[in-house]
């Protein structure tokens, strides 16, 4: 099965938490937030402006980007766990 976004939407790959701090020690699961970072592994066509036109996207395959930490709706493809968001929900991309 493989999941493509519509309009102003993306599919994020969120990258691993730490497991271990710079001095070594484990941290648990229950410990950890889940990273406002990800990477995006697919875009929708653009968002449909008033007019009429579709303005392209901003982020584009293989972006690193920031989110908020609520954003998106938590989807499993393949076993694997991705999130659909909004172009919007995305703060920043990572150069």
């Amino acid at each position: 099965m493989s999941i493509k976004p519509t309009r102003d939407r993306v599919i994020v790959r969120r990258t691993e938490e730490e497991k271990t701090t710079a001095s070594g020690l484990i941290i648990p699961d229950s410990a950890t937030e889940k990273p406002s970072e990800g990477e995006v592994i697919a875009v929708g066509s653009g968002r449909l402006m008033d007019s009429g036109e579709i303005a392209s996207m901003e982020v584009a395959v293989g972006d690193n980007v920031v989110f908020g930490q609520y954003a998106g709706t938590e989807v499993t493809v393949n076993g694997e766990s991705l999130l659909v968001m909004s172009e919007n929900d995305i703060v920043a991309i990572i150069k």
